[in-house]
């Protein structure tokens, strides 16, 4: 088994469970322009999507006519907010962040989110400081399930894609890293989910992977104390 050098982390729905809010704040804007949509639409149709993505569909899906530019800001802008006013880290994110810098390994974010979004998470959950390099998908071409943004991760950590590990609650998300050709492990809402079967591996939380690793020394530097 060969050691990886670096864990890169998607950000919604494993650092923070923000899916609720990306939920409410499309539902929420929706309503704004008269349209209905309930959270299974979100889940179906938009969940792991790039927010031009997101805007685009529900553009196409109730066949809105306004720039899908205006109501990707209303989006963000709502995400933005829910995040300040109740962001708070998943169960064993701080502690999984922790043992990862404590052993050297080098931490990467690469999301689907745009900047202000991704600004808004670090700052609320005071995590920023573990990370050396965060990607958004925003500044790729294409967005998840695309693997470009895990590409552009490992290159910007100066490892190659072999040497990644990426933690992934989406399924779009897993398609991307393991697109990437790199090892990818799934922390999804409904671990009994088929689709994650092909994920490097699937845990039931962050704490439980940890352990894994701890176990496993699969990561460089990550052991048994």
């Amino acid at each position: 088994m060969m050691q990886k050098d670096a864990v890169i982390f998607d950000m919604d729905g494993v650092l923070i469970d923000s899916e609720p809010y990306w939920r409410q704040a499309q539902v929420d804007v929706l309503a704004g322009y008269g349209m209905t949509a309930t959270f299974d639409d979100c889940i179906r149709l938009t969940m792991g999507r790039r927010l031009d993505d997101i805007a685009k569909i529900w553009c196409q899906h109730f066949n809105l006519n306004i720039p899908s530019e205006e109501l990707q800001l209303s989006i963000m802008q709502a995400v933005v907010a829910l995040i300040r006013q109740h962001g708070e880290p998943k169960l064993g994110v701080v502690s999984l962040l922790q043992t990862l810098q404590g052993a050297g390994v080098k931490i990467a974010l690469a999301t689907s989110s745009s900047m202000p979004i991704i600004d808004a998470v670090l700052n609320s959950l005071n995590i920023s400081q573990y990370f050396s390099v965060v990607c958004s998908a925003d500044n790729e071409e294409h967005g998840k399930p695309h693997p470009s943004v895990y590409l552009t991760a490992a290159q910007k950590l100066d490892v190659s894609a072999n040497q990644c590990v990426v933690i992934e609650d989406s399924v779009t998300g897993m398609i991307a890293g393991l697109a990437a050709g790199m090892t990818t492990f799934a922390v999804p809402d409904s671990i009994d989910d088929p689709r994650f079967a092909v994920a490097s591996g699937r845990f039931s939380s962050l704490e439980e992977l940890e352990q894994h690793l701890i176990k496993t020394g699969e990561v460089k530097g990550v052991m048994v104390r």
